[in-house]
């Protein structure tokens, strides 16, 4: 398995909104702009997210991009890249994840494929435990570390999708707003998911027969429940303690920052 689908083409409408003292001029600008991915700390951000995908084993990279996020593409058909190869497919509307992915149909063909956020810095250990899945497979995040090592406000993590898992291992239900009593019916930890996936061609036919979610957005977790539900897909859970960082508005900016500042970068 070689193959990443990285989701890039969000309007990064927080990030434009939002506001943070102490950005630099080039930091200001890009987040204007809402290219989060672009945002430059000594490099930008997604060649740090980028780097540890290589790290991980995987060499060939489709970008999904806005009709507006064309600095994304001329910036990665451009840069100095010896690991990873580079292409792009644009989402023309913003209707959700699952249509994010299914945009990427042609380049993923029948090969399973990792599909990331680009707007966040996954650990090195959870890219490469999906990969060595011979199966579908989601990474969940335990609530508490993420808390605890990561850059999320609590508040934040609260909102995020999370999941439920057999007792063998594997996906049961993933919610994105959970009520207060589902969450009390969990099983042990909580399990958060960040959009850190390894799908097969089974998760196309489930984004297209899915419908609108309460936002009115095709959300992945919906296609991944229907492909449990209807297609019979079984997903595997790699659990992973390690931190995640989240690059949604200015705020999370200097945060991330600090971690990755004087990292190598590889591509």
């Amino acid at each position: 398995m070689n193959k990443v689908v990285v989701l890039a083409a969000g309007m990064g409408t927080r990030m434009r909104n939002s506001q943070a003292a102490g950005l630099s001029e080039a930091q200001q600008q890009v987040a204007d702009r809402g290219v989060k991915a672009l945002v430059p700390i000594d490099r930008p951000f997604l060649d740090y997210v980028l780097s540890t995908v290589a790290d991980a084993g995987f060499d060939r990279v489709c970008l999904v991009i806005g009709p507006d996020h064309e600095e994304l593409r001329t910036y990665y058909s451009s840069v100095d890249a010896r690991r990873l190869q580079f292409e792009f497919v644009v989402q023309p509307k913003p209707l959700g994840t699952a249509d994010a992915v299914a945009t990427a149909r042609e380049f993923c063909a029948d090969d399973p494929f990792l599909a990331i956020n680009s707007d966040n810095h996954y650990p090195l250990e959870a890219l490469r435990a999906l990969r060595d899945l011979s199966q579908p497979g989601l990474c969940a995040f335990d609530r508490d570390a993420l808390v605890e090592k990561s850059n999320i406000p609590a508040e934040r993590i609260e909102r995020f999708a999370v999941v439920d898992v057999t007792e063998d291992g594997n996906l049961s239900t993933v919610v994105e707003k959970p009520t207060r009593q589902w969450m009390e019916n969990l099983r042990g930890r909580v399990g958060v998911s960040m959009n850190c996936w390894r799908f097969d061609e089974d998760i196309f036919p489930a984004c297209v027969a899915i419908e609108p979610s309460e936002r009115g957005e095709l959300e992945i977790a919906s296609a991944v429940q229907y492909a449990i539900d209807e297609l019979n897909t079984v997903f595997r859970v790699v659990e992973s303690h390690a931190p995640v960082l989240d690059l949604t508005s200015r705020e999370d900016i200097e945060s991330v920052a600090q971690r990755l500042r004087g990292q190598q970068v590889q591509l």
